[in-house]
């Protein structure tokens, strides 16, 4: 049996980590005929999770909102009307609670977890049956806690609009969440990859999980060109999974090839006036889009796609408790870690 109260975050303000506040005595959620309790046991913090609390993140956010869209857990109880999961079973959450299928809605968009609905960051949670998945056979929780976000993003913008193929370029930015699965789907898929760092301490980094070439884009300014080279006949990348936002588009543009997709996922690189305009998506003839995550039908593909292949989510070496929320998000957003930043709570 769950207990009556547990420990939980919650984001009061928008003066930036000070606005994490930790309630020892919250109410464990009542559950309805359709929902599912899950005892948290882990969760990844993304760069969203980093912005919110400091008013800085674009979609809405309620006050007093429970943060973290990622989690993984076991079931400890479940609804009347529950057919999907049964007490025991180890799930994920999807970002997105409404988006089960096909495109983002206005009403599926309003459902992200840790935004407009309360998140992970907390011992106990309950969730309609629709907004889980079954957790992958091959890894354990930690690594499970990883993928609602960063992974989903990642299979999304390799397959949601046109499908990465064997042989085909890759164009990842830096060694975040998104760009690190990024390289793990299209090196199982059978795909190039060329990825872009400015520290030479994770160009080998990059090349041990499996890069085929590392740019340094503090020394190649011109790093779009110069991956475009590096494709077969100079035709240039078939994917760019674009991290850093209007910063970093121009580069892009260069490297992408005749009818290729760069998929706009992130603004880490921040805000800049000298950007492309759309004129230049006609001139490069190729696809510019926007996706924010994906669905759970996408998310139990990728999950078939990494039990297949064995995937393992890269996960940074140091894991914090769940008391020590604030120095989690203080070391992340100093751009410590390397993959996946983790938080212990069961």
């Amino acid at each position: 049996m769950a207990p009556t109260t547990a420990k939980q975050w919650t984001i009061e303000g928008k003066t930036g980590f000070d606005s994490l506040k930790l309630n020892e005595k919250a109410p464990v959620p009542q559950m309805g005929d359709k929902d599912v309790l899950v005892k948290i046991h882990a969760v990844s913090l993304n760069y969203r999770d980093l912005i919110i609390p400091k008013g800085k993140y674009p979609f809405p956010v309620k006050d007093g909102v429970v943060p973290g869209s990622d989690g993984a857990g076991i079931v400890e109880a479940v609804g009347s009307h529950v057919t999907r999961f049964k007490p025991g079973d180890k799930v994920v959450t999807l970002f997105n609670q409404g988006h089960i299928a096909g495109s983002l809605d206005g009403a599926s968009l309003g459902t992200g977890l840790g935004g407009t609905i309360d998140g992970t960051l907390r011992e106990y949670a309950a969730f309609d049956e629709q907004g889980l998945v079954h957790a992958p056979t091959n890894l354990n929780l930690l690594e499970a806690s990883t993928l609602s976000c960063a992974a989903l993003t990642a299979w999304n913008a390799l397959y949601g609009l046109k499908e990465l193929k064997p042989g085909q370029t890759v164009l990842t930015q830096g060694t975040g969440g998104v760009s690190i699965f990024a390289l793990q789907f299209a090196k199982a898929a059978g795909a190039r990859v060329i990825a872009t760092t400015s520290s030479e301490k994770k160009v080998e980094l990059l090349k041990k999980y499996g890069a085929d070439h590392v740019i340094n884009y503090k020394e190649r300014p011109n790093w779009g060109e110069h991956a475009k080279s590096l494709t077969p006949g100079g035709a240039g990348v078939e994917h760019v999974v674009e991290v850093g936002g209007p910063t970093t588009l121009a580069q892009s543009i260069k490297a992408i090839k005749i009818d290729g997709v760069i998929s706009v996922i992130g603004f880490i690189g921040g805000f800049d006036k000298e950007q492309p305009s759309f004129l230049d998506c006609l001139n490069n003839i190729c696809t510019v889009r926007g996706l924010l995550v994906g669905s759970r039908l996408q998310f139990e593909d990728m999950n078939r796609a990494i039990e297949q292949n064995n995937i393992h989510p890269i996960v940074e070496e140091k894991a914090f408790d769940f008391v020590d929320l604030k120095e989690a998000y203080e070391y992340m957003f100093d751009q410590k870690h390397f993959g996946k930043l983790c938080i212990k709570v069961a």
